[in-house]
């Protein structure tokens, strides 16, 4: 199997990744998140610094539920590469989507 080098795109949003998980996982400590959404404390590490940019989705998905953090934000606040930048008019109009 072949692994292509990350993208600066796929860093960065891994980085912002990890971001989000450390800033809910609060006074909460490692391992009893890795625990809880029943990851290696070393898997959830790497997660939350960056190291692993891409994780698979089972484990975003179980960390997440640990957390209390639906996918839908993770992935709204993962995938603003400026989040001061505030939504862009076309997104303002859009009108909400729905999963059927």
């Amino acid at each position: 199997m072949v692994r292509y080098p990350l993208t600066p795109a796929e860093v960065e949003r891994g980085q912002r990744l990890g971001a989000l998980l450390r800033r809910a996982r609060g006074e909460r400590s490692m391992l009893d998140v890795a625990l809880a959404s029943r990851v290696s404390p070393e898997t959830l590490r790497k997660v939350e610094s960056g190291r692993v940019a891409t994780p698979a989705f089972s484990t975003v998905a179980a960390i997440a539920d640990a957390l209390g953090l639906s996918l839908d934000a993770v992935w709204a606040e993962i995938s603003q590469p400026e989040r001061d930048a505030g939504p862009t008019d076309s997104a303002r109009n859009a009108p909400e989507r729905t999963a059927s």
